[in-house]
C-alpha cells in the first residue's frame, strides 16, 4: 500500500468514514453547487507554497474550496505562539465564517489552487446554504478529534494519529486491515515542517523529532528525503495512536 501526498488524503478518510459521517465533498449530481462553481463570480486562483490566503481579523469577503495542494488554518496567541487548528485538502471549504471577519489565518502548505466564491452569492443560493451546513457537520467532528488528541493523547499518540490519518481505509473503525499479512508498509509524503506539525499536534518542535527518530529507531517507520515515512507495518503504528482495540 503506497500513499503519496495530501491531495487525496480527504477523499480518502471520507470513503472510510461515508457511512457514518456526511462528507463535506458536493454529491455528484449537485448541480446547484457546480452551477456556483461555474458562476461568473467564482474565480480559480493559484497559490505559491506558504501563501496566506488570508488573515485572522481580515473581512470574510470569500468561500475557498481547495482544487489541488493543501493549507492549514491556524490562530496566534499574543505572544507568538501558533496554533495549526485544522489541514485541508482539496474538496476542503473553508473562510464560511459566522461574522463578518475571519477567526483564524489560512496558509498555504505547498503551491494550491483554490476556487474563491463570493460570500455574498452562496448566501444567496439555498443550495449552497445546505451544502455548506454539511461542511460546518464534517468540520465539528474534525474538531472533537483534534480536541481529544490535544486533551488526552500523550506526544507519541498524537505523532502516530497524526501519520495515520494520512493511511486511507485505515485507522477507522472500518479499517479493513492489512492487503498482505507479510506486507503491511504504507508511504506518506508530508508537506509540513517539523515546526508545522508541533503546531498542530501541540508539542514542541523537539518533541516532535525526538519521538520521530524513536519510531524510526524502534524500525516502525523509516524516512526518505523531502519528508517522505515509510511506514513499516501499518498497524504497529496504529496500535501506538491510542485508539486501537487491543
Amino acid at each position: 500500500m503506497a500513499y503519496t501526498n495530501f491531495d487525496d488524503d480527504r477523499t480518502h478518510r471520507r470513503q472510510a468514514m461515508a457511512d457514518q459521517r456526511p462528507s463535506s465533498t458536493p454529491p455528484r449530481g449537485d448541480e446547484a453547487w457546480e452551477s456556483l462553481r461555474n458562476a461568473q463570480g467564482t474565480r480559480r486562483q493559484t497559490y505559491a507554497a506558504h501563501d496566506v490566503i488570508y488573515f485572522e481579523g481580515d473581512d470574510a469577503k470569500n468561500l475557498y474550496e481547495i482544487v489541488s495542494g493543501a493549507a492549514m488554518l491556524y490562530k496566534l496567541l499574543p505572544d507568538g505562539r501558533r496554533q495549526v487548528v485544522e489541514v485541508l485538502g482539496p474538496g476542503d471549504l473553508f473562510g464560511f465564517d459566522m461574522d463578518t471577519y475571519h477567526d483564524c489565518s489560512a496558509e498555504t502548505l505547498v503551491a494550491t489552487t483554490a476556487l474563491v466564491f463570493s460570500r455574498r452569492d452562496v448566501e444567496a443560493s439555498a443550495a449552497a446554504q445546505s451544502h455548506l451546513t454539511r461542511c460546518a457537520m464534517q468540520q465539528v467532528y474534525a474538531m472533537h478529534d483534534h480536541a481529544v488528541l490535544l486533551g488526552r493523547k500523550s506526544a507519541y499518540e498524537r505523532v502516530a494519529s497524526f501519520l495515520m490519518r494520512f493511511v486511507p481505509d485505515r485507522g477507522t473503525t472500518h479499517c479493513k486491515g492489512p492487503d498482505d499479512e507479510d506486507r503491511d508498509e504504507g508511504t506518506v509524503q508530508l508537506n509540513m515542517t517539523r515546526q508545522e506539525m508541533a503546531d498542530y499536534l501541540g508539542l514542541t518542535i523537539e518533541t516532535v523529532s525526538r519521538v520521530i527518530s524513536d519510531m524510526k529507531r524502534k524500525g516502525v517507520i523509516r524516512l526518505e528525503k523531502h519528508d517522505k515515512v515509510i511506514i513499516n507495518r501499518i498497524c504497529s503504528l496504529c496500535q501506538l495512536t491510542g485508539a486501537h482495540a487491543d
